[in-house]
């Protein structure tokens, strides 16, 4: 506004290059303070196509990442009016500095947790395809303990992944490291639906959108109310969520992997080795009821646990480092396959369905295996993205038979056959 009064009072004589965008706040003595929300701004900027930003110096904004805009530091107003009229100014010639990484350990090592080592491959699956697990098994069976460290197999994020959580944590006035490490984000059930899913008066970004490229984790997921589960609904499909409010309605992405764990009975010990379950018919039904069918449609892998025995003799189990690696390596199949750092939970089916055909004989095992487990159109697609996921962890360029066999395994039997 004030290069706008500038230029209309013809104060200013220079010409504003179309391309160039100004932010900040001028104070009474003509400095330029930073705002809040200043990198969501920066980042709105480049992708309306602005070359070029004007802007005071704030230590949270790592211009360094920035790629394709150019960024200028200014102190007042005049040193504005005088780049403009081609002068160089002073805050150009100290360049800020770069934010630094920072290395934080990630909470869990796969490596530490015994046995359940096919609920591990499963995890590798979901990370490869951003796919959403749901977990069941009796308490301290290791469900919490593998939601842990499944942030410790997902690969580092990338420069603009690194600006897009960056910008969402200034958003939610909340302190982020600045870190390569996805987001892990693991929320009470006792939480509300607006500090999940976002919103308030005035509204900022909810644990999804903090979860944005990473993980949200969702302990005693049958605990959290019906109407906080099926707000999750659309950010699911979509990779965003709309939040409408009497003075702004804004959109913030929210693409994450949902990661629950609940008990598959309201005691907790159906299916135990060690204890009874003391439930009814009717309150196991009731209490599976908690997660509608539309949230159960959308979680892609389901994996019944039980309890590992410690004393099981000692073998070596697979690190985090190397199940990232094959994670890494299916990520750039998709990667290549897409043209675009887009993964196989997220891709269009119209996208999926070119790049990856099913044969007839693979759709008519699907229709079959739909008909014998009264499986959704929504599930039908989720057991072809899993078995692309599948394949790509195979290095197959197709999908297999193999392939679609063992994502049905993963959603079969939830609650009744246990994977150890």
């Amino acid at each position: 506004m004030a290069i706008g009064i500038l230029k209309e009072a013809n104060l200013l004589k220079a010409e504003i290059p179309p391309d160039a965008v100004f932010i900040g706040a001028i104070s009474l003595d003509g400095s330029i303070e930073k705002v809040d929300g200043m990198l969501p701004a920066v980042i709105a900027a480049k992708e309306l196509g602005f070359k070029r930003i004007f802007l005071p110096n704030d230590p949270l904004i790592p211009i360094n990442m920035l790629e394709e805009i150019e960024c200028t530091i200014v102190q007042n107003l005049q040193d504005v009016i005088q780049y403009l009229h081609g002068h160089p100014i002073q805050a150009m010639i100290h360049p800020q500095t770069p934010l630094p990484l920072t290395n934080i350990p990630y909470h869990k090592n796969s490596a530490e947790i015994i046995g359940h080592e096919q609920a591990k491959e499963a995890l590798v699956i979901a990370a490869a395809g951003g796919h959403n697990v749901l977990m069941s098994g009796p308490p301290g069976c290791g469900k919490s303990l593998l939601a842990e460290a499944f942030p410790s197999i997902l690969p580092p994020l990338t420069n603009q992944q690194q600006l897009e959580v960056l910008s969402l944590y200034q958003l939610a006035n909340e302190k982020l490291p600045h870190s390569q490490n996805a987001p892990y984000r693991h929320r009470h059930h006792s939480a509300s639906s607006i500090s999940i899913i976002g919103g308030g008066t005035y509204p900022k970004p909810g644990e999804i959108s903090l979860a944005h490229h990473g993980v949200l984790f969702l302990d005693e997921m049958a605990e959290f109310t019906k109407k906080t589960l099926d707000m999750l609904r659309q950010p699911l499909e979509s990779g965003k969520v709309t939040i409408s409010r009497v003075y702004s309605t804004v959109t913030y992405p929210a693409s994450f992997i949902l990661i629950g764990a609940m008990n598959p009975c309201p005691c907790g010990f159906l299916g135990s080795n060690t204890h009874y379950c003391t439930c009814g018919i009717k309150q196991i039904q009731s209490y599976r009821n908690r997660v509608s069918g539309p949230i159960f449609d959308r979680m892609d892998i389901l994996l019944s646990l039980t309890s590992v025995n410690l004393d099981q003799p000692n073998s070596v189990s697979t690190s985090s480092s190397d199940m990232q690696k094959r994670v890494k390596r299916a990520i750039e199949l998709q990667y290549e396959r897409y043209q675009q750092p887009i993964n196989n939970a997220n891709v269009s089916y119209e996208k999926l369905k070119e790049s990856s055909p099913l044969t007839e004989q693979q759709q008519k095992i699907i229709t079959k295996l739909a008909y014998t487990h009264s499986w959704s159109n929504r599930v039908q697609i989720k057991i072809i993205r899993l078995a692309r996921t599948i394949s790509d962890l195979q290095g197959e360029r197709r999908i297999t038979d193999e392939s679609i066999l063992l994502a049905q395994q993963l959603r079969e039997n939830f609650n009744s056959t246990s994977i150890k």
